[in-house]
């Protein structure tokens, strides 16, 4: 039985595995630009951020493209439709639900973000960065042969 649910913003760090997360009761773009604001405090202010995203509205709405051009060092990419498999941030949040939201119970709300907070920390307190075991080529061919198999299979 699901007794509530949250919004887990999360910033991977993808060259050392630690994550920047904070929950919120909703994903609007009030709720993302303050999260922005959060991964600008966390990272030292002479790198450049580029922040990989799925296409939902909230990312690009006049909210949100003002604050990046007053934060000129934050880049946003966007994933293809469908595509979200090519942000590693979304493995890691599949390792989340599999060690720490599936084995759990939550009886609340407050008991699920509690148990995000902690995955967090534990996460950051000995972070592992995702490698990927394929190359790009393997990767591509992999898809190529996926897309002949389902286009011509005669349905």
């Amino acid at each position: 039985m699901r007794h509530g649910t949250t919004t887990l913003f999360a910033a991977l760090d993808v060259k050392t595995g630690r994550v920047i997360g904070e929950c919120r009761q909703r994903h609007r773009a009030i709720e993302f630009r303050k999260f922005l604001d959060r991964i600008d405090d966390a990272v030292p202010a002479e790198l450049d951020v580029h922040l990989i995203l799925d296409n939902y509205g909230t990312h690009k709405t006049p909210l949100v493209k003002r604050w990046l051009c007053r934060h000129p060092r934050f880049h946003l990419h966007f994933t293809p439709t469908g595509a979200s498999w090519m942000n590693l941030v979304e493995r890691w949040f599949a390792t989340l639900t599999e060690k720490q939201i599936r084995r759990g119970s939550h009886r609340s709300t407050c008991e699920l973000i509690n148990a995000i907070k902690s995955y967090l920390d534990v996460n950051n307190e000995t972070p592992k960065p995702f490698v990927w075991t394929k190359t790009a080529d393997e990767i591509l061919a992999s898809i190529a042969r996926f897309c002949r198999r389902t286009s011509n299979s005669g349905h």
